[in-house]
Formats: C-alpha cells, structure tokens, sequence
C-alpha cells in the first residue's frame, strides 16, 4: 500500500503489462528516439548519415518554403476537422438517439469502409472524380451539353479524400458521448424554457465536449501528415508534410531532415494531444 492508501502493483500486474511495455518500447519509444537522434546528424555527399552533432536540419525547417508547407498542411488538417465535425456530429446524434436496436446496424455501416483497403477506396473515388468518371457521367444524363466537372488532381479533391477517409473516426468517439447522455436533461433544459439552440450550445455541446475532442485529435494530427491521398487524388500538386518527409527519406535521401521534420510533427502531436486533455477537462466539468 502507498501513502494514500492506493495498493501498489504487484509482480503479476508487471507480467501482465509486460507484452504491452515492450511493445511501447519497441514499435514507440525506439522509432521516437531514433528518429530524435538522426534530426541532430548530418550526411554527406553520397546522401550517407553522418553522426555529427548538428541543427542544420532543424534550420532548414524555419525556411520560408518550409513554413508554407507547414502552414498549408495545418489548413487542410483544420478544414478536413471543420468538415468531418459538421458532417459528423449530426450523424453521430442521430444513430446516439436511434432505438438500442438499430443503433448497431447503423455504426455498422459507418465502419464499412474499414473493411476494404485503403488504396482500393482511394481509386475509387479516382473513378468517381475523373473526366470520364462516374460523377460527370451522371451530370451529363441530367444536363447534356454540360462539360464535364475537373475535380481530379485539385485541392477540392484532396478535400473529399481526407474528409472521407477520416469521418469515421469523427462519427465514433461523438457517438460515444452523445450514447450516454441522459434524455432527462435535455428535457429539463426544454421545460425551463431554453429553445433548440440554448439547449445544443449550453448542455448538448459541453456534455459532448469529449468526445469531440477525441474526433477532432484522431482527425487532424493523421491528416497533417497524410501523403497517399495528395499524391493519388491531388497528382502531387498540393505537397504536405507528409509528402515532405517522405520525399526526403525516399528520394532525396536527406535522412537527418526528414527526421527534424518527423520531430516537429511529433511536436505538434504533442501539442493537440494537450489541447484535447485542456478539452476533457472542460467536459468534465461541464458534466459535474
């Protein structure tokens, strides 16, 4: 037993959480730190790594063109949240207020697209947006003489990649909160006279402040860095950091700058993570 009275755990809980901790270990903390260690090298002419103390790497970062990248990738990770957000809550809502029964069949079919291959789904939405695909071809059965709609290789295609690849992931955390939020209150706020819109911005949102926060971390951190949807739906004309960092380790076999990059994006990991805790927080002490 500790001061507080809280048992300490024993031998069995530590064989227990062994195969956890070392898959932390493995798969976690050794890439982090690798990753870590190769930011401060440098390389040669050959493109070898160099381990030699240095920031070039982390100099390199603060270049305008850079910055740009970095600005532009957070945009579109913070508009694919608005959108998956707007999108999703309403969805969510709705399957949370449905009857127990068909609350399954519904999430069911949120989590379809799970399963199939994530490059299968993407060249579908290629068929779909293309010239010749399935879109024009239905706007020129309703409107002959319509040209057709360029919507492939544009950021407006990039858009439609990440917020479909990413709803889900919006939908199921704000289920989670809206399934437990109890009836009674918001009757409560209806018959002490709050309209619609009181009730969503005073008990609805602050009770579901978890939730949306946890949607809101799963959707923009992956999305910053999200490098197959701009290269296959965007043609390689709209770069994020994604694109960026894989770039310098596959081609450019800039190592050291590809792994200050990768710890920048840790960084902002880190920092959208303490945005959601500061967001829980809030719901908490909405809900007391």
């Amino acid at each position: 037993m500790t001061a507080a009275g809280v048992p300490t755990p024993g031998w069995r809980a530590w064989v227990l959480l062994a195969p956890l901790l070392a898959w932390v270990g493995i798969f976690v903390v050794a890439p982090a730190a690798l990753l870590l260690v190769y930011s401060f090298c440098d390389r040669d002419e050959l493109g070898r790594v160099v381990f030699d103390f240095s920031t070039a790497s982390y100099a390199r970062v603060l270049d305008p063109i850079y910055v740009g990248i970095f600005a532009r990738s957070l945009g579109y990770a913070a508009a694919t949240t608005v959108l998956c957000l707007v999108i999703g809550f309403p969805v969510a809502w709705w399957i949370a207020r449905t009857p127990a029964p068909a609350r399954g069949r519904w999430l069911l079919l949120v989590m379809v697209p799970f399963w199939t291959s994530f490059l299968v789904r993407t060249y579908a939405w290629i068929m779909i947006l293309k010239q010749e695909g399935l879109l024009n071809a239905v706007l020129r059965s309703l409107a002959p003489g319509t040209p057709p709609l360029e919507l492939l290789y544009t950021p407006t295609a990039v858009m439609i990649g990440l917020v479909y690849a990413y709803l889900p992931f919006m939908i199921l955390p704000i289920y989670g909160s809206a399934e437990k939020l109890d009836g009674s209150l918001l009757e409560a706020a209806h018959d002490l006279g709050a309209g619609p819109l009181r009730v969503f911005s005073s008990v609805i949102i602050p009770l579901t402040l978890p939730g949306i926060a946890a949607g809101a971390l799963l959707v923009f951190v992956p999305s910053i860095a999200m490098f197959a949807i701009t290269d296959l739906m965007g043609g390689a004309k709209v770069p994020l950091l994604g694109n960026v960092i894989q770039n310098q380790f596959l081609q450019a076999r800039d190592w050291p700058f590809g792994a200050a990059l990768g710890v920048v994006f840790m960084a902002l990991f880190a920092l959208s993570y303490w945005i959601l805790v500061r967001f829980q927080d809030r719901g908490q002490e909405g809900q007391r």
